[in-house]
């Protein structure tokens, strides 16, 4: 009966408005995740195998992050302390989120390192991860961003199915918007670099987040925003000047 009566919601005017505004939300909260996906498929040496390995991977973590819907009194209940250290109260959501943070810092410093080192990306690409492995860290990252927006959603909407429509529309913007990203950061050296700290940053929020340090998102998102105008007028002014010469 309740499935019922919120598939009849879904074509409501209230409905609408509000899958409007959760894909909005997936989408933005979505942009560190499509950040790290366009790096870590672009260490994959054949276009088609990039490709795959996104598709396959937001499947999959689209597949997850909808049985986490259906969960969701399971999800909710991740906010609840698991065990005590001292005075604080580590709960699930907060082991997954450090997890995260860990291994968003781990793999970027490692990106970081392979590149001020000079080494030569296409001889790094052929020792490179595996397929496989790809896939599964696509699939692992989207997880933990997965929590907030989950959090979020139910935060704005009661009816189950409005939020996986809106998952499903989010995911495959990101899917089409992943490989637009994971293009320009190739061709740019300067921007992968910025985008690199950017995970940096994103991987210390984590931790912090996970500490019960809360960083507003709009601020890690302003400094994104003001940092990428600043590089595009350098690039702009770099094109300008190898056109005098």
């Amino acid at each position: 009966m309740d499935f019922q009566q919120n598939f009849q919601d879904l074509f409501s005017l209230q409905a609408v408005i509000s899958l409007l505004t959760l894909c909005a939300l997936e989408i933005v909260l979505g942009i560190d995740n499509i950040i790290f996906i366009a790096i870590i498929a672009g260490k994959l040496p054949e276009r088609k195998d990039q490709r795959k390995a996104r598709a396959i991977g937001l499947t999959l973590a689209l597949i997850i992050r909808i049985l986490l819907l259906f969960s969701i009194t399971w999800v909710i209940g991740l906010k609840d302390p698991l065990f005590y250290i001292a005075d604080f109260g580590a709960t699930g959501r907060d082991l997954i989120l450090f997890a995260g943070g860990v291994f968003l810092l781990y793999k970027t410093t490692l990106e970081i390192h392979h590149k001020i080192e000079g080494n030569d990306e296409s001889t790094f690409n052929i020792k490179a991860i595996a397929l496989n492995a790809v896939i599964m860290q696509i699939v692992f990252i989207d997880i933990v961003f997965s929590f907030d927006s989950i959090l979020t959603a139910v935060g704005l909407v009661s009816n189950v199915l409005i939020m996986v429509v809106a998952v499903i529309i989010a995911m495959f913007i990101m899917l089409w918007f992943s490989e637009k990203v994971s293009d320009f950061i190739n061709k740019h050296p300067t921007i992968k670099m910025l985008a690199l700290a950017f995970l940096l940053m994103i991987g210390m929020v984590l931790i912090m987040d996970s500490c019960h340090f809360h960083v507003p998102k709009q601020y890690i998102y302003i400094s994104m925003a003001f940092s990428l105008l600043v590089e595009g007028l350098n690039m702009r002014m770099r094109s300008r000047r190898s056109k005098r010469d």
